[in-house]
């Protein structure tokens, strides 16, 4: 395993971070809370993730409704294992669909919470799971300011953030002196060539660490869809099928099967070769996964060693995004509903400050009808 520092903090990360959103839950969805990863299999995961050196847990108070959270304190404690963890804050744990949010009293007693959960008195690492309309990007910085002059968070991180949001945050914590925010955790990965870029070069020029999530696109770069065929029945396009339904169409199953040639030109697994073009990006700190079985963290770590320059990463995505064709539609995150917000945000246009709780997108598009016919 190789380790790389997160932005300016001191933390040092394993290159592969284990993502815990399947355990007990599928991600923040509170209908499918109880589902994913049994307990057991989740600490088959986490004893074999420690094994091969992945000293990085990504989880979110809200995965699973506080399972994920619970079990990993609980694996935590037994093992005696020092893992650096990192925990959201944004959505219900209880699935209260009016509780979410990053209002000052909330992400404290928020966190507290995650702490309680976790078994610790400080989290390493502490992120906002989405934005949110409600609440001045001020009042949240102020929140999490105390929570790292308290000594219970030590880096701060934002997630399913836009370049826009960013620069607007680091720009209210640089003039009332308050925590920046040291890395971003977007979804990012080879179905989305291009996407990040312009936040990749803001991470650069502000010294943050970056750490992807869902560096397979849902399941979609491991090859386990296939043009024609049914899907996988605990595949995600199966469990959770609305985030994923823009990419069921004929450019999306060529630029698939044009990446899993390049793979077998390389001898490589496909999903070892979209984790790894990811880790040739200088700005990219770690790479979160997110395994089902043990097993499957095989070809995420052998990404790692997998030697691709920037150039062999920059060629692969143009390769994809000449198959997807300019006018191909977006990819939708799995977890969180975070990038679903973001995209009803920029359909809704001139209604900026009009918020729907997230929900599925067949409500989600529905819901943007609302104003605009008031």
């Amino acid at each position: 395993m190789q380790y790389r520092r997160l932005g300016r903090t001191s933390l040092e990360l394993s290159r592969i971070g284990l993502g815990c959103g399947n355990f007990g839950g599928i991600g923040s969805a509170p209908e499918l809370f109880g589902s994913g990863e049994s307990e057991e299999e989740a600490f088959a995961l986490m004893d074999a993730a420690w094994a091969a050196g992945v000293n990085f847990f990504d989880t979110a108070a809200s995965y699973g409704g506080g399972r994920s959270e619970t079990w990993i304190g609980r694996w935590r404690r037994e093992r005696g294992a020092d893992v650096v963890l990192s925990t959201k804050v944004f959505h219900s744990v209880s699935g209260d669909p009016d509780d979410h949010g990053l209002a000052h009293d909330r992400v404290l007693r928020e966190l507290a919470g995650s702490l309680e959960r976790l078994g610790v008195e400080r989290v390493p690492m502490y992120l906002t799971h989405a934005p949110d309309p409600e609440t001045p990007i001020e009042e949240t910085l102020r929140a999490l300011d105390e929570l790292v002059r308290a000594g219970k968070v030590e880096a701060i991180g934002a997630s399913n953030v836009t370049p826009d949001q960013l620069i607007e945050a680091l720009a209210a914590s640089d003039a009332h002196g308050l925590a920046r925010f040291d890395w971003v955790q977007n979804e990012h990965n080879l179905l989305q060539p291009g996407e990040q870029d312009e936040m990749l070069e803001i991470c650069r020029r502000e010294g943050l660490g970056v750490t992807p999530v869902s560096p397979l696109a849902g399941g979609w770069l491991t090859g386990k869809y296939k043009r024609g065929a049914d899907y996988p029945p605990e595949s995600l396009f199966t469990l959770r099928p609305d985030p994923w339904r823009e990419r069921d169409l004929d450019a999306t199953f060529d630029a698939l099967e044009a990446f899993a040639a390049e793979a077998e030109r390389r001898g490589s697994e496909p999903s070892t070769l979209a984790s790894a073009g990811l880790l040739a990006q200088p700005e990219v700190t770690a790479v979160v996964v997110g395994p089902r079985r043990p097993e499957h963290l095989r070809s995420a770590l052998a990404a790692v060693e997998l030697e691709l320059s920037q150039a062999d990463r920059d060629e692969l995505a143009a390769k994809l995004r000449e198959q997807l064709g300019a006018d191909a539609p977006r990819m939708i995150a799995m977890t969180g509903y975070g990038q679903e917000h973001d995209r009803l945000r920029s359909l809704q246009s001139g209604f900026e400050q009009h918020f729907v709780k997230p929900v599925a997108l067949d409500k989600l598009l529905q819901a943007i009808d609302a104003p605009l016919a008031r």
